[in-house]
């Protein structure tokens, strides 16, 4: 049968699909485009063959998937056709990829630093202090997964199960709290989560109704603010300064509101850096009494702090209950692992397992069964004494190079923990300029801007330096410093 037109397909060497089923893929879009109509003639095998320069058999193997799904009819001596049977689809004109939203989807949080920002070849990216997940102990890690993998398997353990988690992890990650942070819980406390997002979450989850008034600090962690947000919160915030969250600030706002829960970094302020003091600490934990509302604690950290042992957390106190505390594993291995925790009343863990139903119904048991393994073999707190002193000297370079290439253009105080550094621009440069300029010098920074609720711009740049080696901390603040002397 002669035909005025030839169907044009592309095949992809490159692809991971075979290519009779990128062959069968295109015919479907076509189809479904409105290109290929109800009764179509379709090429014949040899013919499209010779045009696609590949085997015969590769297009028969094709047509015989579209026929077996129903998009292909064949005919004897006719040939084949498109399926008489399937709906007349109308043409459309190609969607264009920033084209407007669906009306039936809702719209989601537009926040900047909830868009994924993939790596970029030969920029320095001072992220907001992210591991370096090339320390991680590969050797090691493998055979716990294999150990876990081959248990599991025999002991005919990898259907579903818990969703606050194994009880080898959740076991593991209370000894370690009530040793080494000086909290009292036991397993009935304790959920595990797909990293400390994820807990936030479930925090926000079972903690807020439409229209409840949540706290954050003025400048705080975008991510958690929106998860809230998410659960129907009202947003409301409080000042900062130097010495962590501002108690007076917060009285005043509870006279005026009622609050339900307040977000804190206590430990190390994200994205600040700075320690809440003690005294304030107990006046949150007074407020949090007096006004009725809950403390979600985000501990996001608290293995790095350089300066001295870190600080209890305000979970180890006798709180009444009226602490939520989120931790993280994956600052200590690496964010790809996705291994978080939540702490809180038997009850309120109750809670927070009937939302994972709802969201993944449990975590990967295979991964935090190989967790769990190295948290009882030692294997977790050697890995934290090794990575501690590479997080240290790459500290201490950064503020060597700081204080010699950029105290012009910033101040700063030296943190005493965690794995970023926060530095306020001096008078006269515009933080959106900076950055602009920085990326132009293939240096990537997050303005401070970006971690505030208000619209007005903040002067200053969270400089992340745990995942940069020693030579591209160099290279990033002399880029850094390239963008200032442009001015």
């Amino acid at each position: 049968m002669l035909r005025s037109w030839s169907l044009q397909l592309t095949i992809a060497e490159t692809s991971g699909l075979p290519v009779y089923l990128q062959i069968a893929q295109q015919i479907m879009e076509e189809i479904q485009k409105g290109r290929l109509a109800p009764s179509t003639a379709m090429p014949g095998t040899r013919e499209l063959a010779e045009q696609l320069k590949v085997n015969r058999k590769t297009v028969i193997l094709a047509y015989d998937e579209l026929i077996a799904q129903g998009w292909l009819v064949t005919e004897q001596r006719r040939g084949s056709f498109v399926s008489a049977n399937l709906p007349n689809f109308t043409a459309q004109p190609q969607a264009s990829k920033t084209g407007h939203q669906p009306a039936n989807v809702v719209e989601g949080p537009t926040h900047p630093l909830l868009n994924y920002q993939s790596p970029l070849n030969g920029v320095i990216d001072f992220n907001d202090g992210i591991p370096d997940s090339r320390l991680i102990p590969f050797n090691i890690l493998s055979r716990a997964f294999r150990h876990a993998l081959i248990g599991s398997s025999k002991g005919n353990n990898l259907g579903y199960g818990d969703p606050r988690g194994t009880l080898a992890l959740r076991q593991s990650i209370a000894t370690m709290l009530n040793m080494e942070r000086g909290l009292s819980v036991d397993i009935d406390q304790i959920c595990i989560a797909r990293g400390s997002q994820m807990g936030i979450f479930l925090a926000a989850r079972i903690l807020t109704r439409p229209n409840d008034n949540v706290v954050v600090e003025q400048l705080s962690y975008p991510a958690a603010k929106e998860a809230f947000r998410s659960c129907g919160a009202n947003i409301l915030t409080v000042a900062q300064d130097k010495h962590g969250i501002d108690v007076t600030a917060l009285e005043k706002l509870c006279k005026q509101h009622p609050i339900r829960a307040i977000y804190v970094t206590p430990h190390h302020q994200f994205p600040t850096t700075v320690i809440m003091t003690a005294e304030r600490r107990l006046k949150l934990l007074m407020l949090a009494e007096q006004y009725d509302f809950t403390i979600v604690e985000d501990d996001y950290d608290h293995e790095f702090h350089f300066s001295y042992h870190p600080v209890f957390p305000l979970a180890s106190t006798n709180h009444g209950g009226r602490v939520i505390y989120v931790g993280s594993l994956s600052k200590v291995l690496a964010p790809g692992l996705r291994v978080g925790y939540l702490v809180a009343t038997p009850s309120l863990i109750g809670r927070c397992a009937q939302e994972v139903m709802l969201i993944d119904r449990q975590g990967n048991s295979i991964t935090e069964l190989a967790v769990a393994e190295l948290m009882n073999a030692g294997e977790i707190k050697r890995h934290i004494r090794k990575t501690f002193k590479v997080y240290n000297e790459r500290r201490n370079l950064l503020i060597t190079l700081i204080k010699k290439e950029l105290k012009e253009y910033v101040t700063f105080d030296a943190p005493d923990g965690g794995l970023a550094i926060w530095l306020r621009l001096k008078e006269g440069y515009e933080i959106e300029t900076v950055a602009a300029k920085a990326l132009a010098h293939k240096v990537r920074i997050l303005p401070g801007t970006l971690f505030s609720e208000s619209q007005q711009s903040v002067h200053a740049i969270r400089l992340g330096f745990g995942s940069l080696t020693t030579a591209e901390l160099e290279k990033g603040v002399l880029g850094l410093k390239a963008c200032f002397t442009q001015h």
